[in-house]
């Protein structure tokens, strides 16, 4: 069998396992993440084992210190992926859920259903974890799931899988559930962005690269998220001890991942106290700073900024910061420059506030608070599918209920049209 004739066997399948999904109650759906978490603890030691072999490969490839990182499975990272099965297990399934109703003028009910998606497909890069957890968030929505990781992560992967799919099986239900796309080939990926017949959804999470890709071969609707320049507006009003603690955290605590903050935007009114104080604390941090002309009058040391730095995500310890005269040019540059994802302000003032978080159009915005809570997880979604940039069919960190749609129901008593 050709790598092209297996992915349309693999996705013709899925179709059929989310037929049977679909069906399937609450707590027998709870009960199979639950036995998916305890199957992960048993098989540990099993789990690193297959997971050396890509730390292995990735060593030989020349893999960076931060990738192999990502890859690497320990006991804390498979305990973690055990409880996040059990943490969605424990979260309410949308599925069913009447999410409004309504009475015409003829007596008929009319109102609004959630069903799950169908077949959702995750193209995703070397982070082993993810397969546990958009398996546990798909199926809890009752959706079947195809995943294809990245080819460093190809052994661990498929362990994950071998190991959740023999729950599912044991549970009675169809193995093409939980498909793991067995090749390392580009070849697999678009043929299976081309089975538009079979999957619903293709989710990539990764790198801009990647996601660009995906969206340029697919003929399914993708969710995207090309990259998280994320800024912080510190007010006029803003509390300096509470500025600093934000600005820091949101910059220096995971400085690589998608909601770390990229640019730094001050109110000229506090330029001259502010900067000195934040440009001290950054730098004992070893935190780059690039600044624009206003900025490098009360720090000359920072690097100038480009109109490049503004539309960086730089995934480093590297600060595009910027004075601005009032709320209204923050806003403008965010709305400029900013890449629809994660937005902060801090402030003592509740009407800055207020039209900060109405007039930014990210999907996530936040008041007093780290850039770095823009995450499934911290904001209660359970394990998070990932974050959608675009404002169809989903914005932000997408949990549960996103990995489901809406139909219409209807009770009558005879009525006909006329």
């Amino acid at each position: 069998m050709t790598i092209a004739e297996k992915i349309r066997t693999i996705a013709s399948a899925a179709r059929q396992a989310a037929i049977a999904l679909a069906k399937l109650p609450t707590p027998a759906k709870n009960e199979l993440l639950g036995n998916m978490a305890m199957a992960l603890i048993n098989n540990a030691p099993h789990l690193i084992e297959e997971n050396r072999r890509d730390l292995e490969a990735g060593e030989k490839k020349g893999l960076s210190s931060a990738m192999l990182d990502r890859l690497m499975l320990n006991e804390v990272r498979i305990k973690a992926m055990a409880d996040g099965l059990r943490e969605v297990a424990a979260l309410p399934d949308p599925v069913g859920e009447v999410t409004r109703m309504w009475k015409r003028p003829n007596e008929l009910m009319v109102g609004k259903m959630r069903i799950p998606l169908g077949v959702i497909g995750i193209i995703y890069e070397a982070r082993p974890n993810v397969t546990a957890d958009a398996a546990a968030l798909c199926l809890k929505a009752g959706n079947a799931v195809i995943l294809r990781g990245g080819s460093e992560a190809i052994y661990s992967n498929l362990a994950i899988a071998r190991i959740l799919g023999g729950e599912i099986e044991k549970a009675g239900l169809p193995a093409a559930a939980l498909s793991v796309i067995p090749f390392t080939e580009r070849e697999a990926v678009l043929e299976m962005l081309r089975q538009e017949e079979s999957i619903d959804l293709i989710i990539p999470r990764g790198g801009e690269s990647l996601i660009r890709f995906v969206v340029e071969h697919s003929k399914i609707p993708v969710i995207k998220h090309y990259k998280g320049v994320c800024h912080v507006f510190v007010d006029a009003s803003a509390e300096f001890t509470m500025a600093e603690r934000i600005v820091v955290n949101g910059k220096t605590q995971r400085p690589g991942v998608c909601n770390a903050l990229e640019t730094l935007l001050i109110h000229k009114d506090i330029a001259e106290t502010f900067i000195p104080r934040i440009s001290e604390t950054l730098g004992n941090l070893q935190v780059e700073l690039r600044g624009d002309d206003c900025f490098r009058q009360f720090n000359p040391a920072a690097t100038p900024a480009t109109e490049e730095d503004w539309h960086a995500e730089y995934l480093d310890l590297i600060l595009a910061c910027r004075v601005v005269d009032d709320l209204d040019e923050a806003v403008a540059h965010i709305n400029r420059y900013g890449s629809l994802h994660t937005e902060a302000i801090v402030t003592s003032d509740y009407a800055a506030a207020q039209r900060f978080i109405r007039e930014v159009n990210s999907s996530t915005v936040l008041v007093n608070a780290s850039t770095r809570f823009a995450d499934g997880n911290q904001l209660g979604l359970g394990a998070e599918i990932g974050i959608s940039t675009t404002k169809l069919h989903s914005f932000g960190p997408m949990g549960l209920e996103d990995l489901t749609t809406t139909k219409f129901i209807v009770y009558g008593d005879g009525q006909i049209r006329q």
